[in-house]
Protein backbone atom coordinates (compact mmCIF):
# COMPACT_ATOMS: atom_id res chain seq x y z
CA UNK A 1 0.00 0.00 0.00
CA UNK A 2 1.72 3.07 -1.06
CA UNK A 3 1.36 6.71 0.74
CA UNK A 4 2.19 10.17 -0.71
CA UNK A 5 4.82 12.31 1.19
CA UNK A 6 4.55 16.02 0.74
CA UNK A 7 4.08 19.33 2.27
CA UNK A 8 0.46 20.00 3.54
CA UNK A 9 -1.46 22.71 2.52
CA UNK A 10 -3.62 24.94 4.98
CA UNK A 11 -6.95 23.11 4.23
CA UNK A 12 -5.32 20.13 5.09
CA UNK A 13 -4.35 21.33 8.67
CA UNK A 14 -7.39 19.51 10.83
CA UNK A 15 -6.72 16.42 9.14
CA UNK A 16 -3.05 16.72 9.82
CA UNK A 17 -3.49 17.95 13.84
CA UNK A 18 -6.15 14.90 14.25
CA UNK A 19 -3.18 12.43 13.24
CA UNK A 20 -0.99 14.16 15.31
CA UNK A 21 -3.27 13.93 18.55
CA UNK A 22 -4.02 10.03 17.34
CA UNK A 23 -0.41 9.48 16.77
CA UNK A 24 0.42 10.50 20.51
CA UNK A 25 -2.33 8.59 21.68
CA UNK A 26 -4.55 12.02 21.99
CA UNK A 27 -8.37 11.35 21.79
CA UNK A 28 -8.91 14.81 21.42
CA UNK A 29 -11.49 17.22 19.76
CA UNK A 30 -10.20 19.74 17.90
CA UNK A 31 -11.53 23.26 18.57
CA UNK A 32 -12.11 25.94 15.41
CA UNK A 33 -10.06 28.16 17.50
CA UNK A 34 -7.53 25.79 17.97
CA UNK A 35 -7.01 24.78 14.37
CA UNK A 36 -6.97 28.80 13.42
CA UNK A 37 -4.67 29.66 15.90
CA UNK A 38 -1.95 26.42 14.77
CA UNK A 39 -2.50 27.77 11.00
CA UNK A 40 -1.54 31.36 11.99
CA UNK A 41 1.80 29.95 13.09
CA UNK A 42 2.24 27.56 11.13
CA UNK A 43 5.44 27.01 8.29
CA UNK A 44 3.54 24.46 5.72
CA UNK A 45 6.67 24.06 3.99
CA UNK A 46 8.25 22.60 7.11
CA UNK A 47 4.97 20.45 7.89
CA UNK A 48 5.23 17.25 5.79
CA UNK A 49 2.35 14.34 6.04
CA UNK A 50 1.71 11.28 4.58
CA UNK A 51 -1.41 10.69 2.65
CA UNK A 52 -2.56 7.01 1.60
CA UNK A 53 -2.65 6.44 -1.88
CA UNK A 54 -5.92 4.42 -1.43
CA UNK A 55 -7.84 6.36 1.42
CA UNK A 56 -6.42 10.08 0.68
CA UNK A 57 -6.51 10.00 4.49
CA UNK A 58 -3.03 11.98 6.45
CA UNK A 59 -1.75 8.24 8.00
CA UNK A 60 1.81 10.18 9.03
CA UNK A 61 3.09 13.40 10.22
CA UNK A 62 6.27 15.69 10.68
CA UNK A 63 7.19 19.12 11.19
CA UNK A 64 10.45 20.97 11.58
CA UNK A 65 11.01 25.45 12.27
CA UNK A 66 13.98 27.08 12.74
CA UNK A 67 15.87 27.26 15.96
CA UNK A 68 19.32 28.82 17.46
CA UNK A 69 21.23 25.76 19.20
CA UNK A 70 24.14 27.14 21.65
CA UNK A 71 27.55 24.82 20.97
CA UNK A 72 30.38 25.19 23.93
CA UNK A 73 32.24 28.43 23.15
CA UNK A 74 29.05 30.06 23.55
CA UNK A 75 28.31 30.25 19.77
CA UNK A 76 24.98 29.83 17.96
CA UNK A 77 24.35 27.91 15.10
CA UNK A 78 21.24 27.58 13.00
CA UNK A 79 19.50 24.38 13.64
CA UNK A 80 16.10 22.51 12.35
CA UNK A 81 13.83 21.46 15.03
CA UNK A 82 11.90 18.37 14.32
CA UNK A 83 8.54 17.86 16.26
CA UNK A 84 4.91 16.33 16.08
CA UNK A 85 6.76 13.28 14.35
CA UNK A 86 3.83 10.88 14.41
CA UNK A 87 2.84 7.11 12.10
CA UNK A 88 -0.60 6.10 13.17
CA UNK A 89 -0.21 2.35 14.07
CA UNK A 90 -2.00 0.87 10.89
CA UNK A 91 0.56 2.17 8.98
CA UNK A 92 3.79 1.09 10.94
CA UNK A 93 6.92 -0.65 9.36
CA UNK A 94 6.06 0.86 5.61
CA UNK A 95 8.72 3.30 5.69
CA UNK A 96 7.13 6.42 6.10
CA UNK A 97 9.03 8.15 8.45
CA UNK A 98 12.23 7.40 6.58
CA UNK A 99 11.14 8.96 3.77
CA UNK A 100 9.59 12.11 5.68
CA UNK A 101 12.96 12.72 7.13
CA UNK A 102 14.69 12.35 4.28
CA UNK A 103 12.59 14.93 2.75
CA UNK A 104 13.46 17.07 5.70
CA UNK A 105 16.80 16.48 5.95
CA UNK A 106 17.59 17.11 2.92
CA UNK A 107 15.83 20.68 2.80
CA UNK A 108 17.55 21.04 5.87
CA UNK A 109 20.74 21.03 4.36
CA UNK A 110 19.31 23.11 1.48
CA UNK A 111 18.13 25.87 3.85
CA UNK A 112 22.05 25.96 5.37
CA UNK A 113 21.05 24.56 8.87
CA UNK A 114 24.29 23.21 10.71
CA UNK A 115 22.54 20.71 12.58
CA UNK A 116 19.21 18.89 13.24
CA UNK A 117 17.33 18.66 16.90
CA UNK A 118 14.64 16.75 18.03
CA UNK A 119 13.13 15.50 21.69
CA UNK A 120 13.27 11.96 21.15
CA UNK A 121 9.81 10.07 22.20
CA UNK A 122 11.19 6.55 22.06
CA UNK A 123 15.21 6.33 22.47
CA UNK A 124 15.07 3.10 19.51
CA UNK A 125 14.18 5.53 16.50
CA UNK A 126 16.00 7.96 15.52
CA UNK A 127 19.67 6.75 15.54
CA UNK A 128 19.50 5.43 12.81
CA UNK A 129 18.60 8.79 11.20
CA UNK A 130 21.81 10.41 12.36
CA UNK A 131 20.83 11.58 15.68
CA UNK A 132 22.52 11.30 18.82
CA UNK A 133 21.49 11.95 22.39
CA UNK A 134 23.44 14.85 23.41
CA UNK A 135 21.85 16.84 26.49
CA UNK A 136 20.65 14.54 29.19
CA UNK A 137 18.22 15.93 32.04
CA UNK A 138 17.78 15.30 35.51
CA UNK A 139 14.97 16.18 37.47
CA UNK A 140 15.07 17.01 42.06
CA UNK A 141 12.92 16.45 44.77
CA UNK A 142 13.56 18.09 47.23
CA UNK A 143 12.59 17.42 51.55
CA UNK A 144 12.59 20.69 52.23
CA UNK A 145 12.42 19.85 55.96
CA UNK A 146 15.95 17.79 56.20
CA UNK A 147 17.46 20.61 53.67
CA UNK A 148 19.31 21.80 56.95
CA UNK A 149 18.61 25.32 55.71
CA UNK A 150 17.58 27.93 58.37
CA UNK A 151 14.61 29.38 57.03
CA UNK A 152 14.85 32.63 59.56
CA UNK A 153 17.78 33.91 57.91
CA UNK A 154 17.47 36.58 54.76
CA UNK A 155 16.66 35.20 51.89
CA UNK A 156 19.10 35.78 49.98
CA UNK A 157 22.04 36.56 52.43
CA UNK A 158 24.36 37.58 50.03
CA UNK A 159 23.13 41.79 49.84
CA UNK A 160 21.13 40.79 47.38
CA UNK A 161 17.20 40.39 47.06
CA UNK A 162 14.42 38.24 46.20
CA UNK A 163 11.48 40.10 44.64
CA UNK A 164 7.83 38.91 43.66
CA UNK A 165 6.72 39.91 40.39
CA UNK A 166 3.43 39.39 38.01
CA UNK A 167 3.83 38.21 34.59
CA UNK A 168 4.53 41.13 32.77
CA UNK A 169 7.55 41.95 35.20
CA UNK A 170 8.61 38.46 34.34
CA UNK A 171 8.27 39.36 30.90
CA UNK A 172 10.15 42.32 31.22
CA UNK A 173 13.45 40.44 32.67
CA UNK A 174 13.01 36.38 31.55
CA UNK A 175 14.01 37.06 27.09
CA UNK A 176 17.23 39.35 28.57
CA UNK A 177 18.17 36.61 31.22
CA UNK A 178 17.73 33.62 29.34
CA UNK A 179 19.87 34.81 26.08
CA UNK A 180 22.40 35.57 28.60
CA UNK A 181 22.11 31.90 30.29
CA UNK A 182 21.98 30.62 26.75
CA UNK A 183 25.53 32.09 25.63
CA UNK A 184 26.69 30.50 29.53
CA UNK A 185 25.31 26.80 28.46
CA UNK A 186 25.54 24.86 25.42
CA UNK A 187 22.53 23.41 24.51
CA UNK A 188 20.29 25.88 25.19
CA UNK A 189 17.98 27.34 22.54
CA UNK A 190 16.40 30.63 21.66
CA UNK A 191 13.17 31.08 23.03
CA UNK A 192 11.33 33.54 20.60
CA UNK A 193 9.54 36.56 21.04
CA UNK A 194 5.71 34.32 21.43
CA UNK A 195 7.69 31.72 23.71
CA UNK A 196 7.26 34.09 26.28
CA UNK A 197 3.86 35.20 25.34
CA UNK A 198 2.49 31.79 25.81
CA UNK A 199 4.83 30.84 28.66
CA UNK A 200 3.77 33.64 30.93
CA UNK A 201 -0.26 33.60 29.60
CA UNK A 202 0.10 36.72 27.54
CA UNK A 203 -1.00 34.50 24.41
CA UNK A 204 -2.57 31.36 25.79
CA UNK A 205 -2.70 28.32 23.46
CA UNK A 206 -6.52 26.70 22.75
CA UNK A 207 -5.11 22.88 23.40
CA UNK A 208 -3.15 24.12 26.32
CA UNK A 209 -5.16 26.52 29.10
CA UNK A 210 -2.50 28.85 30.77
CA UNK A 211 -1.90 28.12 34.52
CA UNK A 212 -1.78 31.32 36.64
CA UNK A 213 2.24 30.77 38.13
CA UNK A 214 4.08 32.90 40.83
CA UNK A 215 7.62 35.00 39.40
CA UNK A 216 10.49 35.48 41.71
CA UNK A 217 13.20 37.39 40.25
CA UNK A 218 16.57 37.56 42.41
CA UNK A 219 18.12 41.05 41.98
CA UNK A 220 21.82 41.49 42.79
CA UNK A 221 23.04 44.34 45.65
CA UNK A 222 23.34 46.91 42.67
CA UNK A 223 19.68 45.73 41.95
CA UNK A 224 20.46 44.39 38.88
CA UNK A 225 17.94 40.79 37.62
CA UNK A 226 19.90 37.71 37.52
CA UNK A 227 17.62 35.34 38.18
CA UNK A 228 14.25 34.18 37.53
CA UNK A 229 12.44 31.52 38.54
CA UNK A 230 8.58 30.37 37.74
CA UNK A 231 6.68 27.98 39.80
CA UNK A 232 3.23 26.79 41.18
CA UNK A 233 2.43 25.11 44.46
CA UNK A 234 -0.42 22.88 44.81
CA UNK A 235 -2.63 23.22 48.30
CA UNK A 236 -2.47 19.55 49.66
CA UNK A 237 -3.42 19.68 53.78
CA UNK A 238 -4.23 16.84 56.14
CA UNK A 239 -6.99 15.80 57.94
CA UNK A 240 -4.75 17.41 60.80
CA UNK A 241 -4.57 20.58 58.95
CA UNK A 242 -1.20 20.28 58.51
CA UNK A 243 0.39 21.38 55.33
CA UNK A 244 1.81 19.14 52.89
CA UNK A 245 2.50 20.92 49.77
CA UNK A 246 4.74 20.57 46.76
CA UNK A 247 6.16 23.60 44.69
CA UNK A 248 6.52 22.55 41.20
CA UNK A 249 9.58 24.54 39.28
CA UNK A 250 8.66 25.52 35.95
CA UNK A 251 11.14 27.14 34.68
CA UNK A 252 14.82 28.45 36.80
CA UNK A 253 17.11 31.01 34.95
CA UNK A 254 20.14 31.83 37.01
CA UNK A 255 23.00 33.25 35.10
CA UNK A 256 25.27 33.42 38.59
CA UNK A 257 26.09 30.87 41.46
CA UNK A 258 25.04 33.60 43.84
CA UNK A 259 21.33 33.76 41.47
CA UNK A 260 20.89 29.92 41.45
CA UNK A 261 21.60 29.84 45.61
CA UNK A 262 18.95 32.49 46.32
CA UNK A 263 16.47 31.23 44.67
CA UNK A 264 16.83 27.77 45.47
CA UNK A 265 16.54 28.38 49.07
CA UNK A 266 13.59 31.19 48.79
CA UNK A 267 11.46 28.21 47.37
CA UNK A 268 12.35 25.57 49.79
CA UNK A 269 11.80 28.63 52.77
CA UNK A 270 8.52 29.25 51.60
CA UNK A 271 5.65 28.32 54.56
CA UNK A 272 3.61 25.44 53.95
CA UNK A 273 6.19 23.86 51.53
CA UNK A 274 7.03 20.33 52.22
CA UNK A 275 8.81 19.24 49.21
CA UNK A 276 9.96 21.16 45.83
CA UNK A 277 9.79 19.59 42.09
CA UNK A 278 12.93 20.80 40.48
CA UNK A 279 12.11 20.64 36.80
CA UNK A 280 14.52 19.48 34.00
CA UNK A 281 18.09 20.88 34.79
CA UNK A 282 21.06 19.67 34.00
CA UNK A 283 22.88 16.57 35.64
CA UNK A 284 25.54 18.52 37.02
CA UNK A 285 23.02 21.24 38.57
CA UNK A 286 24.12 22.74 41.48
CA UNK A 287 20.98 22.66 43.23
CA UNK A 288 21.51 19.61 45.48
CA UNK A 289 25.24 21.23 46.78
CA UNK A 290 23.77 24.53 47.38
CA UNK A 291 21.73 22.66 50.41
CA UNK A 292 23.55 22.12 53.92
CA UNK A 293 22.15 18.31 53.30
CA UNK A 294 22.57 17.48 50.25
CA UNK A 295 20.70 14.16 50.43
CA UNK A 296 17.80 16.33 50.88
CA UNK A 297 17.40 16.65 47.35
CA UNK A 298 16.57 12.90 45.31
CA UNK A 299 16.75 12.53 41.99
CA UNK A 300 13.37 11.06 40.53
CA UNK A 301 14.65 11.59 36.54
CA UNK A 302 17.33 10.75 34.92
CA UNK A 303 17.23 10.52 31.09
CA UNK A 304 18.30 11.47 27.78
CA UNK A 305 16.78 14.57 26.49
CA UNK A 306 18.09 17.22 23.32
CA UNK A 307 19.16 14.58 20.42
CA UNK A 308 21.93 16.51 18.11
CA UNK A 309 22.17 15.56 14.12
CA UNK A 310 25.23 17.27 12.56
CA UNK A 311 24.40 18.36 9.27
CA UNK A 312 27.25 20.23 8.01
CA UNK A 313 30.61 18.95 9.57
CA UNK A 314 32.62 21.52 8.71
CA UNK A 315 30.69 24.47 10.11
CA UNK A 316 29.46 22.52 13.38
CA UNK A 317 32.83 21.90 14.37
CA UNK A 318 34.19 25.26 13.35
CA UNK A 319 31.59 26.92 15.41
CA UNK A 320 32.50 25.53 18.65
CA UNK A 321 35.61 25.72 21.12
CA UNK A 322 37.42 23.29 22.36
CA UNK A 323 38.96 22.11 25.58
CA UNK A 324 42.57 21.38 24.60
CA UNK A 325 44.53 21.79 21.55
CA UNK A 326 45.28 18.83 19.28
CA UNK A 327 44.49 17.28 15.48
CA UNK A 328 41.95 14.84 14.60
CA UNK A 329 41.01 13.28 11.87
CA UNK A 330 37.23 11.79 11.66
CA UNK A 331 35.91 9.57 9.12
CA UNK A 332 32.42 10.05 9.67
CA UNK A 333 29.78 7.28 8.55
CA UNK A 334 26.26 8.71 7.35
CA UNK A 335 24.10 6.39 4.87
CA UNK A 336 21.74 9.64 5.10
CA UNK A 337 24.66 11.45 3.46
CA UNK A 338 24.65 14.74 4.88
CA UNK A 339 27.76 14.49 7.07
CA UNK A 340 29.44 11.21 5.39
CA UNK A 341 33.07 12.17 4.88
CA UNK A 342 36.62 12.59 6.26
CA UNK A 343 37.49 16.03 8.27
CA UNK A 344 40.35 17.34 9.85
CA UNK A 345 39.92 19.05 12.95
CA UNK A 346 42.43 21.35 14.56
CA UNK A 347 40.86 21.82 18.28
CA UNK A 348 43.91 24.71 19.07
CA UNK A 349 42.55 26.88 15.96
CA UNK A 350 38.92 25.34 15.44
CA UNK A 351 39.12 24.97 12.38
CA UNK A 352 37.47 21.94 9.80
CA UNK A 353 38.28 20.92 7.41
CA UNK A 354 37.37 18.24 3.96
CA UNK A 355 40.57 16.28 4.19
CA UNK A 356 42.61 12.73 2.60
CA UNK A 357 44.88 12.32 5.76
CA UNK A 358 44.45 9.05 7.28
CA UNK A 359 41.63 8.75 9.32
CA UNK A 360 42.19 8.99 13.22
CA UNK A 361 38.95 8.01 14.29
CA UNK A 362 35.82 5.80 12.49
CA UNK A 363 32.47 6.79 14.14
CA UNK A 364 28.51 7.57 12.54
CA UNK A 365 26.56 10.54 12.38
CA UNK A 366 24.82 9.51 15.99
CA UNK A 367 28.08 9.31 17.56
CA UNK A 368 28.83 12.60 16.50
CA UNK A 369 25.69 14.16 17.14
CA UNK A 370 26.34 12.87 20.73
CA UNK A 371 30.07 14.28 20.77
CA UNK A 372 29.03 17.54 19.65
CA UNK A 373 27.88 19.20 22.76
CA UNK A 374 30.78 17.93 25.25
CA UNK A 375 28.67 15.38 26.91
CA UNK A 376 29.69 12.11 25.90
CA UNK A 377 32.32 10.67 26.10
CA UNK A 378 34.89 9.32 22.87
CA UNK A 379 36.29 6.77 25.18
CA UNK A 380 33.11 5.71 26.64
CA UNK A 381 31.64 5.65 22.84
CA UNK A 382 34.70 3.67 22.22
CA UNK A 383 34.61 1.07 24.72
CA UNK A 384 30.85 -0.02 23.66
CA UNK A 385 31.75 -0.05 19.57
CA UNK A 386 30.25 3.20 18.45
CA UNK A 387 33.90 4.30 17.83
CA UNK A 388 36.65 2.97 16.18
CA UNK A 389 40.65 4.04 16.97
CA UNK A 390 42.67 4.10 14.07
CA UNK A 391 45.31 5.58 15.78
CA UNK A 392 47.07 5.26 19.43
CA UNK A 393 45.65 7.61 21.67
CA UNK A 394 43.11 9.25 19.71
CA UNK A 395 40.17 8.30 21.57
CA UNK A 396 41.72 9.55 24.74
CA UNK A 397 42.68 13.11 22.90
CA UNK A 398 39.47 13.20 21.43
CA UNK A 399 37.62 12.85 25.05
CA UNK A 400 40.15 15.62 25.61
CA UNK A 401 39.36 18.00 23.02
CA UNK A 402 35.28 17.35 23.12
CA UNK A 403 34.17 17.01 26.92
CA UNK A 404 33.45 20.71 28.65
CA UNK A 405 33.92 21.46 31.99
CA UNK A 406 29.84 21.57 32.87
CA UNK A 407 27.22 19.70 31.08
CA UNK A 408 24.73 20.91 28.19
CA UNK A 409 21.44 21.32 28.96
CA UNK A 410 18.48 22.24 27.18
CA UNK A 411 15.56 23.66 29.35
CA UNK A 412 12.73 23.85 26.67
CA UNK A 413 10.49 20.70 25.18
CA UNK A 414 9.18 21.23 21.78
Amino acid sequence: MSADVRSIAESELPEWLGAVNSGFLRPERLTDSEIAQRAKHTDFTRTLGAFDASTGRCVATFRSFAQELTVPGGASVPASAVTNVTVLPTHRRRGLLTRMMATELAAARERGDVVSTLIAAEYPIYGRYGYGPAAPIAEWEIDVSRTGLDTRRPVPADGGRIELVDAAGARAVGPELHERLRALTPGTVNRTARWWRVATGLEELASRPYKEQFYAVYRTAEGEPAGLAAYVSDAHWTDAKVPLNTVQVKDLIAVTAQAQRALWHFLCSIDWVMKVRTGYRAPDDLVAQLLPDPRAAAIVTASDFLWVRVLDVVRALGSRTYAVPGVLVLEVADPAGPAAGRYRLDAGTGECTVTEEPADLRLDASALGSLYLGDESAVRLGALGRIAQERPGALALADAVFRTARRPWCPDVF
